[in-house]
């Protein structure tokens, strides 16, 4: 059996080594690596396959978060609501910018943003919400925007998680996740379902003013070389990375495919097993053939019987790498602690951090190696 790991770069490469590599050579041949034509190539691509307006390219997703909120023109002291269990730079650039963040409890089954706590934490202050597509689920994004309208909020989609996932609307209508909000962030991290092979991220809107303003934001508030029009910063995709996206791009969306049907397998060796409660879509009971909801950016179990730490260490002794995100919720953490906060509030949050644990999930991943990694942990609980 081949090596199992938690994302296999190096097996996804080989499949793509000449159409990458070419990419490559293109930008080492004209030297045009900041803004070369690959940058502007893939942000066209990227476009169309969103069927967004606007890809503004930057140099990573905290970045993108960053620049969303300041093109939006937040102020210090706005609040600004998010999940409590995510990756702490969704928050991080809210404190960043003297913001104040807004941590709230998640849903039990599919980790985003619980929509009950979202109401409750609405306050006069408050001025956008930051949903968290997680592990590669949308968040309820119609309850969102119908919260969002009401008390005049922006909606800024965290999207580092989720590219190439659809949301369906209740009339059936669908929309890529990152596009449905005031503006939308992603992160082109190497192990993201779209990765590049450094760092990159991207910031994605339908409305034409607030682009022109991210525009100039991610490249020092310029427009014309030498003249700042706003305050801006240093962020930007390089050509290299660009060319090695571009080259990926067009196949996103077998690379989710491949996900959902690791994420299948998983779910149908656990199905019976009493202590494991599976990934589950917000659509759908189960995985269905018939929507893209979720791209499985991480298959995140939940252990219910209280050996998750035990579990964690059993895997890693035959090799099986896994993960737990995230075992300390935001609220408290050091730098987040705020007195605002109350235990009673995140019983989710609270929950999971004591039961989750990810496991391998790749677009290489083979029947041997999840038929390994499935009897090693039915056997085990």
């Amino acid at each position: 059996m081949k090596k199992i790991q938690m994302v296999d770069l190096q097996s996804q490469y080989a499949k793509i080594k000449e159409t990458v590599n070419t990419s490559i050579q293109e930008v080492l041949n004209t030297s045009a690596y900041i803004n070369g034509p690959l940058v502007k190539e893939f942000q066209s691509d990227l476009e169309k396959y969103l069927d967004v307006k606007h890809v503004i390219p930057c140099a990573n997703g905290t970045d993108a978060l960053q620049i969303a909120m300041m093109g939006l023109g937040l102020e210090q002291g706005d609040e600004v609501i998010t999940a409590d269990f995510t990756f702490a730079a969704t928050v991080e650039v809210i404190a960043l910018l003297k913001l104040t963040p807004v941590l709230v409890d998640v849903e039990p089954d599919t980790f985003n943003i619980d929509i009950n706590a979202l109401k409750k934490a609405i306050t006069p202050k408050t001025k956008a919400i930051v949903p968290v597509h997680l592990f590669g689920q949308v968040a309820n994004m119609e309850a969102v925007l119908e919260i969002a309208e009401e008390h005049n909020l922006f909606v800024i989609e965290d999207n580092a998680q989720a590219i190439g996932a659809d949301y369906t609307f209740k009339n059936g209508t669908k929309q890529k996740a990152g596009t449905i909000g005031n503006v939308g962030t992603t992160s082109f991290f190497p192990s993201k379902n779209l990765g590049c092979y450094g760092d990159g991220g991207a910031i994605f809107t339908n409305d034409d003013e607030l682009a022109h303003t991210l525009r100039g934001i991610v490249n020092h508030g310029m427009y014309t070389r030498y003249y700042h029009d706003v305050v801006g910063v240093n962020s930007r995709l390089d050509s290299i990375q660009a060319g090695v996206l571009k080259a990926k791009l067009p196949l996103l969306d077998s690379y989710c495919e491949a996900r959902r049907n690791a994420a299948r397998f998983y779910n149908n060796a656990f199905a019976n097993n009493p202590n494991i409660i599976t990934p589950t879509t917000s659509s759908c009971n189960g995985i269905c053939e018939t929507c893209n909801c979720h791209v499985f950016h991480q298959y995140t179990l939940q252990i219910t019987n209280g050996k998750r730490d035990e579990l964690h260490k059993h895997l890693l002794e035959n090799d099986i790498p896994n993960a737990i995100y995230y075992p300390i919720a935001l609220h408290s953490q050091k730098a987040y602690k705020d007195s605002r906060y109350n235990e009673d509030d995140f019983p989710v949050t609270n929950k999971l951090i004591k039961t989750v644990i990810s496991l391998p999930m790749h677009t290489e991943l083979d029947n041997e190696q999840l038929s390994f990694i499935t009897n090693i942990i039915n056997n085990f609980l």
